[in-house]
């Protein structure tokens, strides 16, 4: 019982850290609403038509980043079908082989069936010991999560969650709207700003006088790091939002642009690229009107629940396009041939 409960406590102590950031990033938010609705919209600017203009336009970007932000933290990474996992009688088979070779072998006859294209930089069907499961491409093991995530680009400890396949455009626009909403209070509130950095430089005394000037200390205050806070927080949005719209015009994740897939002809980045349009679309879908939305916007996320479609059916329409894994020479020189591109022949699948 001793060793169940430290566990069980070590599970709740790591959950608990996990949230941290989170909760971090939640009171930064928390605090900045308060600031410019309170102090610097209704406290500190006297004009009417552009108190409301401000907080109108606030309330919108506001609205889509805590929008965009709550999916992609409680959308659910999603994880390979039972298909990809090994059956009982697979497993105890594996299991009394121990040569690495005979071990391939019965991968292989597995693997023979599912649309998979992607293998270890050695050639190896790509496994995972600790999900028992063929890995389908794509999916890698998060060993935060202790799962395995289909499409994974990596694990954002900002939002305590698997960036992946069913999350990715959320996780796109929630760092749009979150460098649009820095964006905006740093311009809006630069000229308050500037108004109580420029009585810096003056003396003491005058700058009591000045400062008594504005509404209140604690206006200022909240003035002062408002901008601060918004503007050094758009710099670093920048840079990883400009880094992740690369990543989704070439059609990448973090780890595939770190190291290249390989597949049966070599390592190749562009394995998986479609062209810009098409790799724009299998991140946002083809429903364009929902695209600044954080809701599903393809046919595989209408449902909102992922897969919409049965694997045998998946299966079907890959093996129309191209041979699947075999170990005959002359259905390899026919993929070589014909699937130079794998991603061409599985586009939209996972």
């Amino acid at each position: 019982m001793a060793p169940s409960g430290s566990r069980s406590i070590k599970r709740s102590c790591q959950t608990v850290l996990y949230w941290i950031p989170v909760i971090f990033i939640t009171l930064i938010v928390a605090w900045s609403y308060y600031a410019y609705v309170v102090q610097l919209c209704i406290e500190s600017i006297d004009n009417i038509g552009q108190k409301i203009v401000y907080l109108l336009a606030y309330h919108v970007v506001f609205i889509l980043f805590t929008w965009a932000y709550w999916q992609t933290i409680f959308t659910k990474p999603m994880n390979p079908l039972k298909e990809f996992h090994l059956s009982y009688s697979d497993k105890e088979l594996l299991e009394r082989e121990d040569r690495g070779e005979s071990q391939q072998e019965i991968l292989r006859r597995i693997a023979k069936d599912l649309p998979i294209y992607t293998r270890t930089m050695s050639g190896a069907i790509r496994f995972c010991d600790r999900c028992q499961l063929v890995k389908p491409d794509r999916c890698h093991h998060c060993s935060v999560c202790d799962k395995c995530i289909l499409k994974m680009d990596h694990h954002c400890p900002w939002v305590n969650n698997c960036v992946g396949f069913s999350n990715y455009k959320f996780f796109m626009l929630f760092l749009a709207y979150s460098l649009l909403y820095c964006i905006f209070i740093t311009a809006t509130d630069l000229q308050y700003f500037i108004k109580f950095w420029t009585a810096e430089g003056r003396t003491h005394d005058r700058l009591l006088e000045y400062l008594n000037g504005l509404p209140d200390t604690q206006a200022k205050f909240h003035i002062m790091f408002l901008f601060f806070a918004a503007s050094m927080f758009s710099v670093s949005l920048t840079s990883l939002f400009v880094y992740h719209c690369w990543l989704v015009c070439k059609n990448r994740s973090t780890l595939e642009a770190v190291r290249a897939p390989a597949f049966r002809h070599g390592a190749d980045k562009n394995g998986f690229s479609l062209g810009l349009s098409k790799n724009f679309r299998q991140v946002f879908g083809d429903e364009t009107r929902y695209w600044p939305f954080p809701v599903y916007s393809s046919v595989v996320g209408e449902s909102h629940q992922f897969p919409a479609k049965p694997l045998r059916e998946s299966q079907s329409r890959l093996l129309n396009s191209a041979p699947s894994w075999t170990e005959n020479g002359g259905a390899e020189d026919k993929e070589r041939r014909g699937t130079s591109n794998p991603a061409m022949a599985i586009e939209n699948e996972t």
